[in-house]
């Protein structure tokens, strides 16, 4: 096939190998009206087509311990998924077992068994909200006003400007304000997004990999090293007791080198015993990546060609990281 001979030419064999790691948080049941382009059980299913035809795709840790070996196959491929979410057990994971790949899982702990992350609280008070407007201004951020929540446009747009203004702030007052917000929709948020303590352990019964998130999904960089070794650590330690087994892998929340996370933060995870950790920079590895610093990708196009020639192009970049 073209492709593959293609991707074989940029991702090649041996010393010489490129490793792409796809990133995924969510995969839902049916298309989401207020989020057409995230990812559903249909796309997710073709998608898991095109990668079973074209790659070798690897368990992460193998992949990162052949591609500082230099022992990668060519077109290698790994597949992430970070948070948690209760549809990568209900509906990922049968997508994944029926094309015979597997997936590493960061799980965010602190959200296991009825949380629900912050930015799904924001989500699920706007879209269930029966209110025609929301007093935003009663939130106390700035740039915030009231807005419309009538129409999927508005409740789009509403979604935007909340997440925008309150994603850096503290996480105790961002989780303060997300319930405010829900209180202002009158609103009660579901609790069953996130994965429960047994999908988790099924999910490692089925042979997929997990790997830690940190406990409630801070921005590390706003953190002092004590704190981001607090919710490193302790995430490390509740999935290591929930799995009976080492955790090794890491993957810094959001994941911007420098943005979300700092050169403390990469010192942390290799101190605490990870064996590697992943970034949302854009890029491929090869053998001189640091593997605490590894990127990430997903190109979101429907066709075969585009999606193949993105992850081509994504092959082909220099990746971003921290000194």
């Amino acid at each position: 096939m073209l492709i593959r001979t293609l991707l074989g030419a940029v991702s090649p064999a041996g010393d010489r190998g490129r490793l792409s790691i796809l990133i995924f948080h969510r995969v839902l049941p049916e298309v989401d009206p207020l989020f057409p382009q995230e990812m559903d059980a249909q796309r997710f299913d073709v998608l898991c087509s095109w990668l079973a035809q074209w790659f070798n795709v690897l368990p992460l840790d193998e992949a990162v311990r052949r591609l500082k070996g230099g022992s990668l196959p060519k077109r290698a491929l790994a597949i992430t998924f970070d948070d948690g979410y209760a549809d990568n057990h209900d509906v990922a994971m049968p997508i994944l077992k029926k094309h015979g790949l597997c997936a590493t899982f960061f799980i965010a702990t602190g959200f296991l068994d009825g949380g629900r992350m912050w930015n799904d609280t924001v989500i699920e008070s706007v879209r269930l909200t029966k209110l025609h407007t929301l007093p935003l201004q009663q939130l106390g951020v700035s740039g915030l006003a009231e807005m419309a929540v009538h129409s999927v446009a508005d409740k789009q747009e509403v979604i935007t400007q909340v997440i925008r203004a309150i994603k850096y702030l503290p996480v105790p007052q961002r989780l303060a304000l997300t319930q405010e917000l829900a209180t202002l929709a009158q609103v009660t948020p579901p609790t069953n997004l996130m994965m429960t303590s047994a999908q988790v352990r099924a999910m490692r019964r089925a042979g997929m990999q997990i790997g830690a998130h940190t406990v409630s999904h801070p921005i590390l960089a706003k953190l002092t090293d004590e704190q981001a070794r607090e919710e490193i650590q302790r995430g490390k330690h509740q999935l290591e007791d929930l799995l009976d087994e080492p955790i090794t892998l890491f993957a810094y929340p959001n994941g911007k080198p420098g943005e979300d996370y700092a050169p403390q933060s990469i010192q942390i995870v290799k101190d605490l015993g990870f064996e590697a950790a992943v970034s949302t920079a854009w890029g491929a590895s090869n053998a001189q990546t640091d593997p605490f610093q590894i990127p990430r990708f997903t190109p979101w196009d429907r066709s075969p060609w585009r999606f193949a020639l993105r992850l081509m192009t994504n092959l082909t970049r220099t990746e971003t990281r921290l000194p």
